[in-house]
């Protein structure tokens, strides 16, 4: 399909790629929408959380939100998006990726880019409940690559309750973005995460002495060395590069037969900008695929309007997608 044009107006006040990822993270104040939060019992024993707005109800759609990276329940792009699709009269749901509600989960093993059985799992357990029910589906970042693989997995067999889907900030290609991030001003943004993953990484280690090597643990400074040191080991892949070349949703972009948006910014700074026109090309192929990739954003930024009273470009545009406009 040919790529969408972009209405984004970037907000004079947040110039440049840095300033709207940051103030999308840490300078909004998103109220909470969810009225209760939800534990699921996983096949394996282990639990994921949910955050849940509203009451399913057929004919009317349901949200089913997949954060980014370290994300939780106060990930103001999350609250976002629920608040938009409360406004529609839509039930909604975040499903919090493992050891992001606050708890590290007890199960040998965390969450990454590439984990779809959780996001199964979650899908099946909405279909048990509420066999009519209308999901569409945003995964945000890491959630993004996570929710098109998934999608790409599925393929052809995708249950119908699934009607539209959107990828926003994906990391299509987990090799490229992680290098990507190796630069100087890129290594502000995994500095930040690193503190968070080595973290939850310890205290699974007491719980599993033996669950990756101690050394390569806390010289880690790259995602790439910590996907070398954890995620790999942990996960069954030899290193990251194992890793990243299975589980980079690029790969699975041309098998998703369900409508779907790529939204992404082509000044993301967790992303080069090459990767974008590899994606382009996949697009062309697959009719299902339509990609908006704004000139600027950053990194699920999309701020727009005046400081006193700013909007969010990414989860208007991408609710208004999912319901069919």
């Amino acid at each position: 399909m040919p790529e969408l044009q972009s209405r984004y107006n970037p907000a004079w006040w947040l110039p440049g790629a840095h300033l709207p990822t940051y103030w999308g993270k840490k300078g909004r104040r998103q109220p909470s929408v969810h009225d209760r939060v939800e534990r699921w019992i996983t096949p394996d024993g282990d639990h994921l959380t949910l955050a849940r707005a509203g009451i399913v109800t057929p004919g009317h759609p349901h949200l089913l939100v997949l954060h980014g990276l370290e994300g939780s329940i106060r990930s103001n792009y999350a609250q976002g998006l629920l608040n938009q699709a409360v406004r529609r009269g839509w039930s909604a749901d975040l499903m919090l990726f493992r050891s992001c509600d606050g708890e590290i989960n007890h199960a040998r093993r965390l969450y990454h880019s590439g984990e779809t059985s959780d996001l199964d799992f979650v899908v099946r357990t909405l279909l048990a409940r509420h066999a009519q029910i209308d999901l569409r589906m945003v995964g945000v970042s890491l959630g993004g690559n996570v929710l098109l693989k998934w999608l790409g997995e599925q393929g052809q067999s995708l249950v119908s309750n699934v009607t539209r889907a959107a990828g926003v900030s994906t990391p299509y290609d987990l090799a490229a973005g992680s290098r990507f991030l190796e630069c100087l001003l890129g290594q502000q943004y995994v500095n930040h995460f690193m503190a968070s993953l080595k973290e939850k990484t310890v205290a699974k280690r007491a719980m599993y002495p033996d669950l990756c090597d101690w050394e390569k643990l806390t010289s880690a400074r790259t995602f790439w060395q910590f996907d070398d040191a954890v995620t790999g080991p942990i996960h069954g892949f030899v290193d990251a590069l194992d890793y990243y070349t299975k589980f980079s949703s690029i790969n699975f972009l041309a098998n998703i037969r369900k409508p779907t948006l790529l939204l992404n910014a082509k000044d993301d700074p967790f992303l080069p900008a090459s990767v974008l026109d590899r994606v382009r090309n996949i697009v062309t192929g697959n009719d299902f695929l339509h990609s908006e990739f704004s000139k600027r954003g950053g990194h699920v930024g999309w701020t727009e309007g005046a400081p006193w009273s700013p909007t969010y470009y990414m989860e208007e545009r991408v609710i208004c997608w999912l319901d069919g406009e």
